[in-house]
């Protein structure tokens, strides 16, 4: 039998279009398409004739289109659909000279009004009206904040490097929105999408991790190595060779994770590395609670010695937006379980997103507060390795 797609229906109303290029050779080599609901379950040690025998229901392909309404269940339910003729489960296999029976297979759940035309499966069903919803406020939010940011950009300053990452990250996040939308927004038209704006999504969002990680990373190693030296030079974004390899290192094996779980997910349609189906997913849930691990005893070192209230608020507010962004990923994959099935993935590609737009708008809130930001830009090397400028600002009070 060969494997030909799957879809999570919904309890009732859902239908399967099956369209044929040749119905005339469909019946002769004696066609048939297979529905298993979870196909995975009690299906282990039987014989192809008797996996076959376990199907839920059976269509034989006779006509040009066949339309069939899925049995009606209590719950959403994913269904495998295996294509099947007469050759399958032979041991000794003629294969025929004819051209392969060429089909296509639409399966649809109900829309808002009860009609089975939605092409979104019970697991992708909201995510379309969550991009819009998503990209209204990156777009309310970037009419108010421009001009504010821009003039602080442009001022230069200690936290100059910083506010850059930042932003490229958010605009990043906001291609990525806008490329899954305008994807799920086609498919639901008509079944395919932009398969090109899905993979330009996933990038977009990848590129955003690992910038996020590379700056958070070398922050904390900067403060870490430059306590340790005498105050003998402004302060900077301490590039030596130990904070550069270590926040290096963990960039590249995050990389290589992101893209090893991309590839190992091949079959999904609207697939995202918010998923934890695949080892080098769960790989890394364990990264990112190991870097907070390592970031929290970093962070909690240079508070336990500091003596100013300000500079301790000011590491303990980063380190929120640090275990905002490093944790919300693994914190909600557990959550998730105890959600039905067709909603875990739904619950944390949403939750994620939500909470990492959230830390960075902590973090922009962090090195854009003036009083934060007199406090630390006056401050001597010892504490940030952040790059200052020897004219000192002046603030309206």
């Amino acid at each position: 039998a060969l494997f030909t797609g799957r879809s999570c229906l919904a309890g009732d109303s859902g239908r399967l279009v099956c369209r044929l290029d040749n119905a005339a050779l469909a019946m002769e080599n004696e066609a048939r398409l297979l529905l298993f609901p979870d196909m995975d379950a009690n299906l282990d040690g039987l014989s192809c004739a008797e996996k076959l025998a376990r199907a839920q229901f059976t269509i034989h392909l006779k006509h040009d289109e066949h339309n069939q309404t899925v049995p009606r269940q209590s719950s959403p339910t994913l269904w495998h659909v295996l294509y099947a003729d007469r050759y399958t489960c032979q041991d000794v296999v003629t294969l025929p000279s004819h051209p392969d029976v060429q089909y296509t297979i639409l399966m649809f759940n109900p829309d808002s009004a009860g009609n089975p035309l939605d092409h979104f499966s019970s697991e992708e069903a909201g995510l379309h009206s969550f991009y819009f919803v998503l990209l209204l406020a990156y777009f309310v939010a970037s009419c108010i904040y421009v001009q504010p940011l821009y003039q602080a950009l442009r001022k230069g300053g200690p936290m100059h490097t910083v506010l850059r990452v930042l932003t490229v990250a958010l605009g990043l996040q906001g291609m990525s929105a806008l490329c899954n939308y305008v994807h799920l927004a086609r498919y639901s038209r008509d079944g395919v999408g932009f398969p090109l704006m899905g993979s330009l999504a996933e990038l977009w969002d990848m590129i955003a991790q690992v910038s996020m990680l590379y700056m958070l990373l070398s922050l904390c190693m900067g403060w870490t190595l430059s306590r340790r030296k005498p105050q003998s030079r402004p302060l900077q974004w301490e590039q030596t060779p130990t904070s550069t390899a270590v926040a290096a290192g963990v960039v590249i094996a995050q990389g290589v994770l992101l893209l090893w779980e991309q590839y190992s997910a091949v079959d999904s349609e609207h697939h995202s590395f918010h998923t934890q189906r695949s080892l080098p997913a769960l790989l890394l849930l364990l990264l990112r609670v190991t870097l907070a691990l390592v970031l929290a005893s970093v962070l909690y070192q240079i508070t336990s010695t500091e003596r100013s209230t300000l500079k301790r608020d000011f590491y303990l507010s980063f380190t929120k937006g640090c275990f905002l962004w490093f944790l919300c990923h693994p914190v909600l994959v557990f959550v998730s379980s105890i959600f039905n099935e067709h909603q875990r993935e739904k619950v944390v590609t949403i939750g994620v997103i939500l909470c990492q737009s959230i830390s960075v708008v902590v973090l922009y809130q962090l090195f854009l507060s003036r009083s934060l930001y007199w406090e630390v830009s006056s401050l001597s090397s010892v504490s940030l390795p952040l790059t200052i400028v020897y004219n000192k600002p002046k603030f309206d009070t």
